[in-house]
């Protein structure tokens, strides 16, 4: 679900580029110039005989009778959410079919208790009665994945030594062919290694268990269509997908996109509001498994319908990019990060509201814009622990250490069981009026998520999927490998440093990635890198062991003290004698796996001048919800001003 953030605060999503908070400069006026005749035609665009144009992407076709909108760079996106919708099912049939398992054995254990003499009868009740359903399916409702994760890699990289084989000379393309294949085979074992982190239970379709399983996804702001048919194509057992639009032309292109692809008995289109059309799901009692949501601006009006409109188990795969209901800090290092958990945060609220929770699977911080799939279980025992996993986050605009202020705290009496857990406020405040390590002052974020943002078994299933499917599925092959191989190392802790504010905070040469993740585990800590920032620095150390650290490489490094001011962060960091001493050499794992076997962790810039495309223009008898899908641009959906919503920030 995306929301959208007030300036002057980045975030909770916005800030995914610094330049989005300054003004564009102003445009000189060039004179125009005449388009080649021969200017390359991409890829994904197909020119008809009919003089209609079609884009291509994975097996789907869609056809345009006007202007194509399209933006390449959302691939990856629905690529996501293929594979993570593909994961959930098999993670959901493996539910139902334990389920009807544990059914069907009280169902013969009642019978045979019936028969059988009073004390038997007695001693099999005691294992089948009521109660013990209803245990049953509170650890259904309680449930939960692990946390694993990885990062996505660019597809840039592929496509690069592609081109570079083209036009390379015979022995340089020879060359360049072995050089790709050592890559695909030093990915394939990045990801197995990764997908056997985790231990679990492949699920055969085919079996008797699963075969005529089938589930249903609301893509709520459908546009043309192109998500749902490549849904409906693409993940097996889909029982139906309803695509939804408040626009005649998108409802219209949903079914020319339908037909044309040959899924019109599984892809229903469906003109009406996107709210309504969720409350009316939950009127009738015909809710979704699968809520798909990814508008072009703020998400925040369809929160509440979105929680509830989805099956208990269900899955809501979210896109962000906006505000959720909390505040990020500007220029904060890990603001990323921050603007995933204030979302996660959005939708935990909304779900607790209807005796909901929320179980984040995957999360991901994606070029301008956050995703997110978390599966939404009733459980009133849950809920109550919501507030234990909600945070604020006091940052120093000094040195820029944060600290966590959690907002409930959870005691479990020893005993075990729900009786033995008492809920209260959290005590206060986590940090003193100054920074205790420069003395500077801070900003409060918050509130977020604090809890796991990735669960490691779905992690280790989609890399699982990942590599078996490979390129000819995803076109996002190898950045998909890259993301959740770093998400699959990601430690699972709220937010994290990153070297060159640490660096800047003490004015000093920055220390090499490998060096300062050595020093951190030599002094007994755990450390990883975060797929939401290159340079990152997440770990389990505390901020005083982090500054120990650097002061021990200042004194080895000296920093220039020419430009430090007397009271500045700097001077009063390295006035403190380190109270350790920091060990520099190689550690065993300083080095994680996505980074030995090179595979691509961090996206570059895949175009010039790549982005969030502008809003779709509307024709003007249209009004109301636009999807962003409209042949593959950033998702839309929201409802016109006279439809009672509110006009949604852009994408910048």
């Amino acid at each position: 679900m995306a929301d959208t953030a007030d300036p002057p605060a980045p975030a909770a999503g916005a800030a995914q580029h610094a330049q989005v908070e300054r003004p564009p400069p102003k445009r000189q006026k060039q004179p125009q110039k005449p388009a080649a005749a021969d200017a390359e035609q991409p890829s994904w665009l197909r020119i008809n005989a009919d003089g209609t144009k079609s884009v291509l992407e994975g097996s789907a076709e869609i056809v345009f009778a006007e202007e194509v909108f399209y933006n390449p760079v959302q691939q990856f996106n629905r690529d996501m959410s293929i594979a993570a919708i593909s994961v959930w099912r098999d993670m959901f049939f493996l539910e139902r079919a334990a389920k009807a398992r544990r059914k069907a054995a009280r169902a013969a254990g009642a019978a045979a208790d019936a028969g059988a003499s009073a004390d038997a009868a007695g001693a099999a009740g005691a294992s089948g009665d009521g109660s013990d359903g209803d245990k049953d399916a509170e650890m259904d409702a309680a449930g939960g994945d692990g946390a694993a994760a990885m990062d996505a890699a660019e597809a840039a990289g592929s496509d690069a030594d592609a081109a570079a084989a083209a036009g390379a000379s015979p022995g340089s393309a020879g060359r360049s062919a072995d050089k790709k294949q050592e890559r695909s085979a030093r990915q394939a074992k990045a990801l197995a290694k990764a997908a056997g982190a985790v231990a679990f239970e492949r699920v055969d379709l085919s079996h008797a268990d699963f075969v005529d399983q089938r589930f249903s996804v609301l893509e709520a702001l459908s546009a043309t269509g192109l998500r749902a048919v490549r849904y409906a194509k693409e993940i097996g057992n889909i029982g139906h997908v309803v695509a939804n639009d408040l626009l005649d032309a998108a409802v219209q292109s949903i079914q020319r996109s339908a037909a044309h692809n040959g899924v019109d008995g599984i892809v229903r289109p469906n003109k009406g509001d996107a709210c309504q059309v969720m409350y009316r799901a939950i009127g009738d009692g015909q809710t979704f498994d699968v809520v798909d949501l990814d508008p072009y601006g703020s998400a925040a009006p369809f929160l509440d319908g979105a929680v509830q409109a989805v099956t208990d188990g269900g899955s809501q795969p979210e896109s962000c990019w906006a505000k959720y209901g909390g505040i990020n800090i500007p220029g904060a290092q890990y603001t990323h990060e921050l603007a995933l958990r204030i979302l996660l945060h959005a939708i935990q609220a909304a779900a607790a509201r209807h005796r909901r929770t929320i179980e984040p699977l995957l999360s991901c911080s994606i070029d301008f814009y956050v995703r997110v799939f978390v599966r939404v279980r009733e459980s009133a025992a849950l809920v109550k622990q919501a507030a234990s996993r909600t945070s604020l986050v006091f940052h120093c605009t000094g040195c820029r250490s944060f600290v966590l202020q959690p907002l409930g705290k959870l005691h479990r009496k020893s005993g075990g069981g729900d009786g033995g857990v008492r809920y209260g406020p959290s005590i206060g405040p986590a940090m003193d009026r100054n920074c205790v390590h420069c003395g500077g002052q801070s900003h409060v974020g918050g509130p977020f998520f604090s809890d796991p943002i990735h669960s490691s078994e779905f992690v280790a299933r989609m890399l699982d999927l990942v590599a078996a499917a490979g390129p000819a599925k995803f076109g996002t092959h190898t950045r998909m490998a890259g993301m959740l191989a770093v998400q699959s190392e990601e430690l699972p802790i709220p937010l994290y440093f990153t070297l060159p504010t640490l660096g800047a905070a003490l004015h000093c040469q920055n220390p090499s990635m490998v060096k300062l993740t050595s020093a951190i585990l030599h002094a007994g800590h755990k450390v990883s890198q975060s797929h939401a920032a290159q340079g990152s620095i997440k770990t389990d150390a505390p901020a005083d062991v982090i500054w120990d650290i650097l002061r021990c490489w200042c004194k080895q490094h000296p920093p220039s003290d020419k430009n430090m001011s007397p009271n500045s962060p700097a001077r009063r960091l390295l006035a403190v004698e380190p109270r350790i001493t920091a060990n520099f050499e190689k550690h065993p794992k300083a080095t994680p796996d996505s980074r030995k076997y090179q595979l691509v962790r961090y996206q570059e810039n895949p175009t010039a001048n790549w982005g969030p495309k502008a809003r779709p223009k509307k024709h003007k008898q249209d009004e109301g919800d636009h999807g962003n899908d409209a042949g593959g641009a950033p998702e839309s959906g929201k409802r016109s001003r006279s439809e009672g919503g509110t006009d949604a920030d852009s994408d910048e």
